[in-house]
């Protein structure tokens, strides 16, 4: 095989099977339904034509029947009349319609079989395409409800080419969500490795363990400095320190001795006044150390 010949065998193949790729049984069967249609109106055309060129002829055998009798009569009235000439041109005329008459018979006696023919012919294209058209609706309805049940079937198990392009979508759509999950993971990983900092700092790790030291040991001497102010510090004794309930007890068995003594100078006049200052003083000696023992 010639290399023209195998390229002429590949490029015919190629077509046939994109033809059968593209060929709709159902657009198939119809457009053979009208071809056979088309064929039936063209025998009845067919006999119609047959059937006005038998009628022509038999209008024109009517004419020369018509005429053979003109020229019957023309031969009588030439005989009556001692005209014997005429008679007999009558009668050649006569006898040259009825030759006509017989070879138009003939041709009308062929037609009429002709026609017989076409009408039988007709009636059993006819029929044949009702069969046709019976088979083919049947033949539809059978490839449309296996083509709905293929569609079902490829839909349920998903091979089907759309159902194939909405799984790659799903796939490609869980890869992505994947993809963005762990980029966002990363991100949170660099960040508090502080891996961002150094991207944007000329500091070494050097530095930034002296800064976090340094850090801390403030946060630690302000802490501290923190708990002796609310006296949550330890005392250096070892004792635990006085709590608030005890300062506050003590400050009510102060204020306790003031009113006594208060008594005692309303009892006695003339020392009010110095015990005034005495308790005055007492007191702001009291508290400072309450003060002090709080800080």
């Amino acid at each position: 095989m010639g290399i023209l010949s195998r390229a002429s065998y590949v490029i015919r193949s190629k077509v046939n099977a994109l033809l059968n790729r593209a060929e709709d049984p159902t657009e198939s069967l119809d457009y053979s339904y009208e071809q056979m249609r088309d064929e039936l109106q063209d025998v009845k055309q067919g006999i119609a034509d047959l059937t006005t060129q038998k009628k022509r002829l038999e209008i024109q055998k009517r004419k020369l029947e018509e005429n053979v009798e003109k020229h019957n009569r023309q031969a009588r009235e030439a005989v009556q009349q001692d005209r014997d000439d005429l008679a007999r041109k009558a009668l050649e005329k006569k006898k040259s319609k009825m030759s006509q008459i017989e070879e138009l018979e003939g041709q009308i006696a062929d037609l009429n079989d002709t026609q017989d023919q076409l009408v039988e012919k007709k009636n059993k294209l006819q029929n044949r395409i009702e069969e046709f058209r019976t088979k083919k609706e049947t033949m539809k309805a059978r490839y449309e409800a296996a083509e709905a049940s293929s569609r079902v079937s490829e839909a349920m198990t998903g091979v089907g080419d759309e159902m194939e392009d909405v799984s790659r979508s799903i796939e490609r759509a869980e890869e992505r969500t994947e993809e963005m999950e762990a980029r966002a993971e990363a991100m949170d990983e660099l960040e508090d490795s502080g891996a961002f900092e150094d991207a944007l700092s000329d500091k070494d790790s050097i530095d930034r363990e002296l800064e976090g030291l340094s850090t801390n040991s403030e946060v630690d001497a302000e802490l501290e400095t923190l708990k002796g102010e609310l006296g949550k510090g330890e005392p250096a004794n070892g004792d635990g320190g006085a709590t608030n309930e005890e300062i506050d007890a003590e400050l009510e068995d102060i204020e306790s001795e003031m009113n006594a003594d208060d008594l005692e100078a309303d009892l006695d006049g003339d020392a009010e006044a110095n015990l005034d200052e005495e308790l005055d003083v007492e007191l702001e000696e009291s508290e400072s150390e309450a003060d002090e023992k709080r800080n």
